[in-house]
């Protein structure tokens, strides 16, 4: 059916850091990538329209596409595949579309692990007037999709998640991240923060204990939430919200993630907790009370069965007062695993990993 259009307008947002004009072809041009008289006007930075001709002759349904100036640089999805043509149904006035991605933006390298960024070897912890250790792991394509920020996840233990790993072993986080990346699920920032080697059990637990002494768990969360995450989302395309914002950690590490989802929900959405130290106080459970205004949140909770006695009766109690705590709302998410032959290892969280982010985040 060919209509007459008066004015036909389409409007465009794309990336504004790629300079080069943006084409719009069809049928209506003999699908030609790049004639002038079909280019679109820029309006200010990533912003474009185009409106045809009043007396253009348009065959509706009506399929596009947009081009950079060639088939060599046409648009794709946010994933980097091609995208399917895009139709106007009716004689619609004004049409708004989005662009994420375009072919050029693709990484040349066949490559897709994380890109691994020092931070600090000596970043400034005010709350213990003590300084650390902090590297991140950003998407493997961060730097060739500058329109796009990213969640964030903030990780204790940071000698064990990837690379060499230490004496107690590795998570191969970065294994795990290059692997997800072929199914489009690399596309969270990981903060990796080492522990204070003699001082970890003090700093990362929230609670004191008679054997192991003052818990300042309380002031590590601080740390990463007055100090740390305003310096990553002033450095890094961040999304800054709580339900774009993670942490997670194993054994005592563990332990912080549930008290800062308890304590901190304001700061933290999204919960990775694996083994945690539930032994180190039972006033965990008294503070579950306070769990939830209810917060939109997502938890993630491992355990396994070979890291002793009481780890799966801690567990399985935790787990009842947190569903128990939470009065029905569909808003908080809790999912649980339980390996019954999980021992309490890297190796074993290493496993874990990738199906807790994908859970939290994907």
């Amino acid at each position: 059916m060919q209509i007459v259009v008066e004015t036909l307008t389409i409007e465009l947002s794309t990336t504004p850091a790629d300079k080069r004009p943006v084409y719009i072809t069809g049928s209506f041009c003999k699908w030609l990538p790049d004639l002038e008289e079909f280019r679109m006007t820029l309006v200010e930075p990533g912003q474009y329209v185009f409106q045809f001709p009043e007396d253009a002759e348009l065959t509706f349904p009506l399929e596009y596409k947009y081009t950079r100036g060639g088939w060599d640089q046409v648009e794709l999805d946010q994933f980097g595949n091609p995208y399917a043509n895009r139709v106007i149904i009716e004689k619609d006035i004004v049409v708004q579309d989005v662009v994420t991605r375009w072919q050029t933006d693709v990484l040349k390298k066949t490559d897709l692990s994380p890109i691994i960024e020092l931070v600090s070897e000596n970043f400034d912890i005010p709350q213990f007037g003590r300084t650390r250790k902090i590297q991140v792991l950003l998407p493997h394509d961060y730097y060739d999709r500058p329109d796009l920020s990213f969640p964030v996840l903030y990780m204790t233990d940071g000698q064990n998640l990837f690379g060499e790993g230490s004496e107690y072993g590795n998570w191969k986080i970065d294994q795990s991240l290059k692997k997800l990346a072929t199914e489009g699920k690399s596309g969270v920032i990981i903060v990796a923060i080492d522990h204070g080697d003699e001082e970890r059990i003090e700093e990362l637990s929230p609670y004191a204990n008679a054997k192991l002494g003052k818990g300042r768990g309380e002031h590590f969360l601080r740390f990463i939430s007055e100090t740390l995450k305003p310096y990553m989302d002033e450095t890094y395309r961040t999304k800054t919200d709580r339900l774009n914002t993670g942490i997670g950690g194993s054994s005592v590490g563990g332990l912080l993630s549930i008290y800062a989802a308890l304590m901190f929900p304001q700061v933290f959405g999204r919960i990775m907790a694996f083994s945690p130290s539930l032994w180190v106080s039972q006033r965990i459970y008294f503070d579950v009370i306070h769990f939830f205004e209810p917060f939109e949140t997502r938890i993630y909770l491992y355990a396994g069965g070979k890291e002793g006695a009481n780890m799966l009766p801690n567990f399985e109690k935790l787990t009842e007062s947190l569903e128990t705590q939470r009065f029905g709302y569909d808003r908080v998410q809790i999912k649980t695993n339980i390996d019954p032959k999980g021992q309490h290892s890297e190796k074993q969280w290493s496993k874990e990993f990738p199906v807790a982010l994908k859970w939290l985040f994907f």
